[in-house]
C-alpha cells in the first residue's frame, strides 16, 4: 500500500526517520542467534501454560479435587455434549492468569525502559517459577488461583519484553524470522505440555501436579538465561551507556562498520530521553497508526479463536465425543502442527512479507472454521458422537486451521507491533500490545465454555466472522514492514494511502502550540 517515488530524510518529534538502511552493515552472528534463542524461552512459558491448562482441566483427579460439580456433570450421559464443562470457576482457573498478566505488562514497561530488557526477562522468569511451585503444591482453590496469578505476572513481563528484545537484537533483513523464535518457543511449549498431559493423565491421582510443576523448567531457563544474555544496544544507548551500546552492536553484527545503524540509535535515544511520559506521548495523533496497530493486531490474534482451541483442546474434543486418551492425542497433534507451521513462517516471513501471510492465512482459517461448523451442525447433536470418519475430518480441518494461524497471525501478531514503534514509545507500545492481547485472552478464556454451550457449532462461525473483519483490515490499513529498519519505520505511515492523512498533518507542527517551528527539518528528494 506504500506509495513509491519519493525519498525522504526527516528528523521529527514523532521519531527518527532518516533513510540510510542501505548503509547498514552486519550479518547474522552466532552471538545474536544464541541470545535470541535464550530470550525466546519467554514464549515457552506462555505456550506451556496454554497447553497444560486444557489438559489438566480434563483430568478427573484434578476436577474431583477442585471442581467436583464439573466432574459430576461430566459423568451424566444426558448432559449436552456442548455444556458438560460450562463452569465459571473452571474458566476462572484458566483466565485468572491472563488478567494478572495484563496488569503486569503495564508495570513491566517502566522496568524495561529504565532498568533494561534483561531486568524484565529475569523478573518474568522468577515470577513464573514461583507460580509453578504454588500450583504443583496446591492444597485448595485459593492457593491454586494465587499460583495462577504469579504465573500471569511472569507471562506479563515475558510477553512485554521478549518480542521487543528480539526486534532490537535482530539485523533488519532477518528481523521477522528471529522475532518469530518467540512464537516458535510458544508452540514448542504447547506441544511439550500436550505430550506431558498425555503421559501424566495416566498417573492418578497426582499426575496433574507433575503437569503443573514442570512449568518450572522453562521458567528456570528464562531466569538463568536472562542473567547471561547481553542487553540490547538500543537499551544501553537509551540509558546513557553509548560506548557499551556500540560495543554490543559491533559484537552482534560481527563488524566494526556499524556507524549508520549506531547513529540511528543515537538519534532515536536523544528523542526518547526527551519524552518523560511515553504512555501520554503515544496517545498523540502523530503516533495514531502505531497505537491502532498495537490495539487491533493483538485483539484480532485472539479473536481468531486459536486460544480457545489450544486452551480447551482436550475439553473441546471430549465435547465432540472423543475419549479421554483420544482427545489428548488430538490436542497433541494440533500442538505439533502449530510448531511445524511456525518453522514455515520463520522461513518465509522475510521473503514473502507480512501482509501476504496474514491475508492468505486469514482466508484459509475462515474456510476451515466454516467447514467444521457445517460438519458439527449436520452430524453432531446433543447426545450423539461423531462417527470415526467425521471425527477424523474435524481434526484434519482444525489442524489446517492451526497451520494457517501458525504461518500468519501466530507469530506476526507479536512481530509487527514490536517493530513499528519509535524508541521513545517502544516499551509503552509493547505494553499496550501485551495488555490488549491478555485482556482478550482473558475474555475468551472466561467466556468460551459458556459460548460453546450457548452457540454450539455456531462458535466456529462466530470466530470466522472476526477473521473476515481482520483480513479486510490488514488488506486496507497495514503497510508492509518487511526489510524496513526498526528506527525508520515511521516512514511507512507517511507513505500509506490512509495513514499519511493523519501523520502528515502533524509532521511540521510543534505539539504545544500547533504552529510550524524549526524543530522539524524536512528535506524531500524526488527520485
Amino acid at each position: 500500500m506504500a506509495a513509491g517515488g519519493v525519498g525522504v530524510s526527516v528528523t521529527t518529534p514523532a521519531g527518527v526517520a532518516k533513510e540510510r538502511a542501505e548503509e547498514y552493515q552486519g550479518k547474522v552472528t552466532v552471538y545474536v542467534v544464541v541470545a535470541c534463542i535464550i530470550a525466546a524461552t519467554g514464549g515457552a512459558l506462555f505456550g506451556y501454560d496454554i497447553g497444560i491448562s486444557g489438559g489438566v482441566t480434563s483430568m478427573d483427579a484434578f476436577l474431583k479435587k477442585f471442581f467436583k460439580t464439573v466432574y459430576i456433570k461430566k459423568q451424566h450421559a444426558h448432559e449436552s455434549n456442548y455444556c458438560k464443562y460450562d463452569n465459571q470457576g473452571l474458566a476462572a482457573f484458566t483466565s485468572s492468569l491472563y488478567l494478572a498478566g495484563m496488569v503486569a505488562s503495564v508495570v513491566a514497561s517502566p522496568v524495561t525502559r529504565n532498568y533494561g530488557r534483561k531486568a524484565s526477562i529475569i523478573c518474568g522468569g522468577i515470577s513464573f517459577l514461583i507460580g509453578a511451585s504454588l500450583n504443583a503444591g496446591a492444597v485448595n482453590l485459593a492457593m491454586l488461583i494465587f499460583g495462577r496469578i504469579m504465573l500471569g505476572v511472569g507471562i506479563g513481563f515475558g510477553d512485554q519484553v521478549v518480542p521487543l528484545y528480539l526486534s532490537e537484537m535482530a539485523p533488519t533483513h532477518v528481523r521477522g524470522g528471529l522475532n518469530m523464535t518467540f512464537q516458535l518457543a510458544t508452540t514448542l511449549g504447547i506441544f511439550t505440555a500436550n505430550m506431558i498431559n498425555y503421559g501424566t493423565q495416566k498417573l492418578e491421582p497426582w499426575g496433574w501436579r507433575l503437569s503443573l510443576g514442570l512449568a518450572a523448567v522453562p521458567a528456570l531457563l528464562m531466569t538463568v538465561g536472562g542473567i547471561f544474555i547481553p542487553e540490547t544496544p538500543n537499551s544501553m544507548i537509551e540509558r546513557g551507556n553509548t560506548e557499551k551500546g556500540r560495543d554490543i552492536l559491533e559484537k552482534i553484527r560481527g563488524t566494526e562498520n556499524v556507524s549508520a545503524e549506531f547513529q540511528d540509535m543515537m538519534d532515536a535515544s536523544e528523542l526518547a530521553n526527551s519524552i518523560k511520559h511515553p504512555f501520554r506521548n503515544i496517545l498523540k495523533r502523530r503516533n495514531r497508526p502505531q497505537l491502532v496497530m498495537a490495539i487491533l493486531l493483538p485483539a484480532f490474534q485472539i479473536l481468531t479463536g486459536i486460544n480457545s482451541i489450544l486452551f480447551y483442546a482436550p475439553v473441546l474434543f471430549q465435547s465432540m465425543g472423543f475419549g479421554g486418551n483420544a482427545s489428548l492425542y488430538a490436542a497433541a497433534l494440533t500442538g505439533a502442527v502449530l510448531f511445524l507451521s511456525t518453522l514455515v513462517a520463520i522461513a518465509t516471513v522475510d521473503r514473502l512479507g507480512r501482509r501476504i501471510l496474514l491475508i492468505s492465512g486469514g482466508i484459509l482459517m475462515i474456510t476451515c472454521q466454516v467447514i467444521v461448523a457445517i460438519i458439527l451442525a449436520v452430524k453432531f447433536g446433543n447426545n450423539q458422537e461423531l462417527t470415526k470418519g467425521f471425527s477424523i475430518l474435524v481434526v484434519a480441518f482444525i489442524c489446517i486451521f492451526v497451520f494457517a494461524f501458525g504461518v500468519s497471525w501466530g507469530g506476526l501478531g507479536w512481530t509487527i507491533p514490536s517493530e513499528i514503534f519509535p524508541l521513545e514509545t517502544r516499551s509503552a507500545g509493547q505494553s499496550i500490545t501485551v495488555a490488549v492481547n491478555l485482556l482478550f485472552t482473558f475474555i475468551i478464556a472466561q467466556s468460551f465454555l459458556a459460548l460453546l454451550c450457548a452457540f454450539k457449532f455456531g462458535i466456529f462461525l462466530f470466530f470466522a466472522s472476526w477473521i473476515t473483519v481482520m483480513t479486510v483490515f490488514v488488506y486496507a490499513f497495514l503497510p508492509e514492514t518487511k526489510g524496513v529498519p526498526i528506527e525508520e519505520m515511521i516512514l511507512l505511515w507517511r507513505k500509506h494511502w490512509f495513514w499519511k492523512k493523519i501523520v502528515a498533518e502533524h509532521q511540521g507542527f510543534h505539539e504545544s502550540n500547533g504552529r510550524q517551528t524549526n524543530q522539524t527539518e524536512l528535506s524531500a528528494t524526488i527520485t
